[in-house]
């Protein structure tokens, strides 16, 4: 009877990716300082942390941390509410399906993505080094954010439309504003809303922390309590700063829900 040999799978590939790949993780690991040890004390020391935090925090100083809180919020609405208001015009005009000028919608373009690609923390340490500390500073960051943001996800809905109301609408000999009106806006409205909605969850969680540079809101409050190592405050301004921001979500994906 004939035996069937069954060739060996050669796997020096294999065994050489693994190899290369944990040699990459333990020398990323080594160059970052990273120490198992060092990590376990961290934890350690951290459980302590957050004991002192979160297990007897000071409620008693609650209510100041209401108005800060209340700064937050405004500061996020008037920064979405600019951010928002400029975008439209600008996405409209990045459409390239609605202008069809490429010397118009390619440098907007460009112009959008720089703004996307800074964060708001660190727009709004420009602005405290322009303006000052307060919340003025942390209101044009966040309109900035804001506006890159909403711009683009606005001129991608513009660009996904059913053109053929559009192009119902030019047979007829509509100009490119009634085009606008009466073809584009009906159709992206409810998108743009929920984006809108959307940035506005984003920049309450980013205004949050946008004190800490000294623009203002709760994030200012925190910092400070911090640097004063008052865990027990700290805790209650995270625990208040969570369950609004958690309100503020919950509400405004229902409201998205039933745009889009």
């Amino acid at each position: 009877m004939e035996h069937i040999v069954v060739p060996k799978k050669n796997n020096l590939r294999r065994n050489l990716i693994i190899l290369l790949v944990a040699a990459l993780i333990i020398g990323s690991a080594r160059f970052a300082g990273f120490s198992v040890i060092g990590t376990l004390s961290g934890i350690l020391r951290g459980g302590r942390l957050l004991g002192r935090m979160f297990l007897s925090p000071a409620w008693s100083y609650a209510p100041r941390v209401v108005d800060p809180l209340v700064e937050t919020i405004r500061m996020s609405v008037v920064g979405t509410f600019i951010g928002a208001l400029v975008a439209f015009p600008v996405a409209v005009l990045a459409a390239e399906n609605f202008i069809r000028k490429p010397f118009i919608s390619k440098p907007l373009r460009f112009i959008l993505n720089i703004f996307r690609t800074i964060p708001a923390m660190v727009l709004a340490s420009l602005f405290v080094a322009v303006f000052g500390t307060g919340a003025f500073s942390g209101v044009l960051a966040l309109a900035i954010f804001t506006f890159g943001l909403i711009s683009k996800l606005t001129f991608e809905s513009i660009e996904a439309i059913d053109y053929g109301q559009v192009e119902a609408l030019m047979s007829l000999g509509a100009n490119q504003i009634n085009v606008l009106r009466y073809a584009i806006v009906p159709q992206i409205l409810p998108q743009f809303m929920s984006y809108t909605l959307y940035g506005f969850e984003v920049n309450v969680r980013a205004a949050a922390v946008l004190g800490y540079v000294g623009a203002g809101g709760i994030g200012q409050v925190f910092e400070q309590n911090l640097s004063f190592r008052r865990f027990d405050r700290v805790g209650v301004i995270i625990i208040l700063t969570f369950f609004v921001v958690l309100a503020i979500d919950l509400v405004s994906s229902s409201i998205r829900r039933r745009l889009v």
